[in-house]
């Protein structure tokens, strides 16, 4: 992947904020993460009344502008440790109003050296920002940033300081409000990403899978699972060796993916197990199948031939209005269990195990 599609790739990401709280919880991390969170909001509060009615705080004893700053921080803190995490919509909620609170207090402080400092607690902001929402919101907020930057720098300048200080000032600002963040989510988001995908053939992993299947079953009303298992795949290693063996596996990779569209989402989830996973109904669901297990069987441009069984599980909302919705790993489990039974049944075959039957049945259609 070249440059500009790794920066076009880290810009479109729309980033599951869902799965990165449901990963923090699961590694009991969250909890820890909602104190420190709202202990920052006390921090700045108790800062706020440190300052209030000293030469460099607000005017006033302790004055409005203080008064509105410790009972923000104070409020903060109380929701981040007494309720549960915030879903996606508040999280951004919550954080424009901390950016829009920050440099609104600061610039009631007389001092306009003391105010330009207070916009590094942006820096808060676009931290929590860039790890648990996207490009283009983080980009927002280092806007914002810089408006703010270029306001406090202006102020230094025309309140009779040194214009080589506002200068100095502001570049400082720059390169630790607006700046920073965005290169951190960046090389976070290429972790992240390396974390989820698979280094020989570059498609997802089990766990990029994981984080990618939830939101097909929110986004649509059918989801349909193909679970493939290369046939006898030791025996190409054995063979022919484990160059050749990865030869293949990048092949069939590239084959599926080209196969299965733009919709679709890809993953190896094991040494030759693969998993596509397709916004589709149940009618559609054993063609489908069908017409990737043709793509790994064909022709190949060495001697290498391989064939795959094939396992299908699919949801179909419309199909079975009264059937519950299952869970992404029923989903997973069900299209693998069918793929053993397309092994059992000599390889190069297709099985069907459609959810949104009142009945589990099997469907199996010969290659």
């Amino acid at each position: 992947m070249n440059d500009s599609n790794t920066l076009r790739s880290w810009w479109n990401d729309p980033v599951d904020y869902r799965w990165l709280v449901r990963t923090l919880a699961a590694r009991s991390a969250l909890g820890p993460l909602k104190v420190l969170v709202g202990t920052a909001g006390a921090t700045i509060s108790l800062m706020g009344a440190v300052i209030a009615g000293s030469p460099v705080g607000p005017p006033g004893h302790p004055g409005i502008a203080s008064t509105v700053g410790v009972l923000s921080g104070s409020l903060w803190a109380l929701r981040w440790w007494l309720l549960r995490w915030p879903g996606r919509n508040e999280s951004l909620v919550l954080m424009g109003a901390v950016d829009l609170l920050f440099p609104v207090e600061f610039l009631q402080v007389p001092d306009p050296l003391f105010g330009a400092m207070g916009t590094v607690l942006l820096v808060v902001t676009g931290s929590y920002l860039g790890f648990f929402h996207s490009a283009r919101v983080l980009a927002t907020h280092s806007a914002w940033s810089l408006l703010w930057v270029i306001i406090f720098s202006t102020r230094i300048a025309i309140s009779g300081g040194d214009i080589r200080l506002a200068i100095a000032v502001g570049l400082l600002l720059f390169v630790s409000v607006v700046s920073a963040s965005p290169a951190l989510q960046f090389i976070y988001w290429l972790l992240r990403t390396e974390s989820l995908s698979d280094p020989l053939t570059e498609l997802l992993n089990r766990r990029g899978l994981e984080t990618r299947l939830p939101r097909l079953l929110d986004q649509y009303p059918a989801v349909c699972v193909i679970t493939l298992d290369l046939d006898r795949f030791k025996k190409v290693n054995d063979t022919w060796g484990h160059l050749v063996g990865d030869t293949v596996l990048v092949r069939t990779a590239r084959r599926l993916h080209e196969a299965a569209g733009d919709t679709a989402v890809v993953a190896r989830t094991g040494g030759e197990e693969f998993v596509v996973v397709v916004p589709m109904g149940r009618g559609a669901a054993s063609g489908e199948a069908e017409r990737l297990r043709h793509a790994v069987a064909e022709t190949p441009e060495t001697a290498v031939e391989v064939t795959a069984s094939v396992g299908v599980a699919v949801y179909d909302e419309q199909a079975c209005s009264r059937c519950l919705r299952p869970t992404p790993d029923r989903l997973l489990q069900c299209a693998d269990a069918a793929m053993y039974r397309a092994k059992q049944s000599g390889g190069n075959t297709v099985v069907v195990d459609d959810l949104s039957s009142p009945r589990d049945h099997d469907h199996p259609v010969a290659g």
